[in-house]
């Protein structure tokens, strides 16, 4: 059975979580044009999350929950993704704003 289409092939988004453990350490070296890693959680997850990490594997944050609930299970049937940092602001602007990247489906 072929996998069906995402619903939203290409979209920014913000980051969210970018400011537990040393994750800011990390959203601070980032560049725009940087490519970076999706993650969805396991399939038994009760929520789905999908995390973002650096091209060298280091957790940055996550999707925001509206986005994963659709985009993690959909990964999870075979669908794949790429991500490019888009921009990063810095300690100014509220942490759900610092790190916007763009998120290509196919």
């Amino acid at each position: 059975m072929a996998l069906a289409a995402p619903p939203y092939p290409d979209f920014d988004t913000p980051v969210l979580g970018t400011i537990f453990a040393a994750r800011m350490d990390v959203v601070r070296r980032l560049q725009a044009g940087d490519r970076l890693i999706l993650v969805p959680d396991p399939p038994e997850a009760q929520i789905p999350a999908v995390w973002v990490h650096a091209a060298g594997g280091d957790v940055i944050g996550h999707l925001p929950l509206q986005i994963a609930a659709w985009l993690a299970p959909w990964m999870l049937e075979g669908g794949r993704c790429g991500a490019t940092v888009q921009k990063v602001s810095g300690d100014d602007v509220a942490s759900w704003r610092r790190l916007v990247i763009a998120v290509h489906c196919h």
